[in-house]
């Protein structure tokens, strides 16, 4: 862990150096060409005293520079004690370094901060004279020497500080599981554990380890500050690093500061919107009573209370809009241009679906529970959602249909229009001309009868759907009482196999001929066989089809 830490160290000090060694650049360097004849930075000892704008007397402001540099240089390597004061000559400023002039500040080498020709010599003045006393700190070895002791010092207390911080998290992961154990316990409902501490101690380890990380980076930086702090020629890396820090914080805290009172404003919307929708639903509630409004009933309550939920939030959202932290950014303005973009290409199907799903719910077209036939699909509705309908099948088959593939398509209903629970059934058979209607319509009664799970009341009725060429068609439609849709499928069954029992038993085919020619003898049913068995001649007063 140690070795890991010191590496890690060494890392970020490298690091750090590399910044603070780009830092130090002239304003010049790594700039465009312009730029570096427009504005270069007098530095002497590591430490910043003005930036040059302007040409005078036919110097630029690198020449300048190089002349200011030559001129303190040779300055300070004579004497240690110098005075700096400043002479003003016409509209500039002279800045002198003991008797020699060691550059002069005009009105052309004002910046856009700069208040003033005297401020700025003023301010350069006061850097230089700082220059001066750390020069003559350089050259005292006891300043030195102390120095580098309350640096040792800064640093044992560094390192102590470090290990301190990895011990403690060490013991905190070593509580954490008797923590847990101890206080999951009573978080039961029933037997049942409302947090999964194999799950939670991963996440707690990772957010005391990014804690501890923090909390180590913070020390470093702060004990690099303070060491560089010590010596003259890095007091200027120093400073830069605890004023990127405060000035950091500072920024931090203004932000957050400034951001309150939009999230206040962005609150009290959500709580109104909170509370506007909760009466909104319960008056919704009250008007789904039965004699208030027709299309509002159970059925579409939970969707008119979602759409008008969704429709209030989406209200409040954009009125809060404005007031939340960065909404005016142009990053946050250009991420929410993106998400309206990526939703009008990639939406335009689903709010096709949705919109299906409401004319569903509304209309009540389907309903759960109801046995449909949609296209070639048959089954049992098991649940009608926003953009899809679930159908189960009688062969086992769970069927997912676009609500919009069901808008757009014939719909069968067979459990709309039963008396009670269940649904119609239906089957077709074709029969030759010469088997008398009134004996397949007995036959067809009869299957139905044999057939368990077919109510007789209402009873059964034999539909003659249509006289074609060479056969009347028959259609049997009875009512059943089970609405699971494997049940309907074997109802089906049986009641085939029922009719073709029947059929056999009474000695009629069941088969659908085509003409191929005239026969040799006329092939119609005489009345004394109107009646064959199992049909039965009407009573005297019965009506007779």
């Amino acid at each position: 862990m140690e070795n890991g830490v010191w590496r890690w160290m060494g890392v970020l000090l490298g690091a750090l150096w590399s910044v603070l060694a780009w830092a130090q650049l002239p304003v010049g360097e790594g700039q465009p060409a312009g730029a570096a004849q427009q504005a270069v930075e007098l530095k002497i000892a590591n430490r910043g005293i003005m930036v040059f704008r302007g040409t005078v007397l036919g110097e630029t402001p690198a020449q300048r520079v190089a002349r200011a540099e030559a001129v303190i240089s040779g300055a300070l390597e004579e004497a240690a004690e110098l005075q700096v004061r400043l002479d003003p000559i016409q509209d500039s400023y002279l800045v002198l370094l003991g008797d020699r002039r060691a550059f002069i500040v005009t009105p052309k080498d004002l910046g856009p901060a700069d208040e003033s020709v005297l401020q700025t010599a003023e301010n350069a003045a006061a850097r230089l004279r700082q220059v001066v006393a750390e020069t003559h700190e350089t050259r005292s070895l006891r300043t030195l020497i102390v120095a580098a002791g309350i640096a040792a010092a800064a640093t044992l207390v560094y390192v102590a500080l470090v290990r301190l911080v990895f011990y403690a998290r060490r013991k905190l992961l070593g509580l954490v599981p008797r923590m847990m154990r101890k206080h999951a316990s009573g978080l039961k409902i029933g037997h049942t554990p409302l947090v999964d501490t194999s799950n939670l101690y991963p996440l707690i380890s990772r957010l005391l380890g990014l804690v501890c990380w923090t909390v180590v980076l913070l020390l470093s930086y702060e004990w690099l500050s303070f060491v560089l702090r010590r010596f003259p020629y890095t007091r200027p890396w120093g400073e830069s690093l605890n004023n990127y820090l405060l000035d950091l914080g500072r920024y931090l805290l203004d932000g957050i500061v400034g951001a309150i009172p939009g999230l206040i404003i962005a609150l009290a919307i959500f709580l109104m919107a909170r509370a506007v929708s909760g009466f909104v639903r319960r008056m919704l509630e009250r008007l789904a009573r039965p004699g208030n409004i027709s299309w509002l009933n159970q059925e579409t309550l939970q969707t008119t209370t979602r759409l008008t939920s969704l429709a209030i939030w989406l209200f409040a959202l954009a009125m809060a809009y404005p007031y939340l932290p960065g909404a005016q950014t142009e990053a946050f303005k250009g991420l929410s241009v993106l998400l309206g973009l990526m939703i009008s290409l990639g939406a335009s199907s689903m709010v096709g679906q949705a919109a299906a799903g409401l004319i569903l719910t509304y209309t009540r077209t389907l309903r759960p529970g109801e046995f449909v036939r949609v296209g070639e699909h048959e089954g049992t509705v098991t649940e009608l959602g926003m953009f899809t309908t679930t159908i189960r099948t009688g062969l086992g088959e769970v069927l997912t249909i676009p609500n919009s593939t069901i808008t757009g398509t014939v719909t069968k209903n067979y459990s709309r229009t039963v008396q009670g629970a269940g649904y119609v059934v239906d089957t077709t058979v074709t029969i030759g001309y010469d088997t008398p209607w009134r004996q397949v319509e007995a036959l067809l009664l009869e299957a139905a009868a044999r057939t368990p799970g077919i109510l007789q009341k209402p009873a059964p009725q034999v539909f003659q759907t249509a006289l074609s060429d060479f056969y009347p068609e028959y259609r049997l439609v009875a009512q059943a009482i089970p609405s699971e849709p494997r049940p309907r499928a074997e109802l089906l069954s049986m009641l085939h196999a029922n009719l073709q029992d029947v059929f056999n038993e009474h000695g009629v085919q069941i088969m659908s001929p085509h003409y191929l020619g005239d026969p040799e003898e006329e092939k119609w049913v005489p009345k004394e066989r109107w009646f064959t068995s199992p049909a039965r001649e009407p009573e005297r007063g019965e009506d007779e089809r």
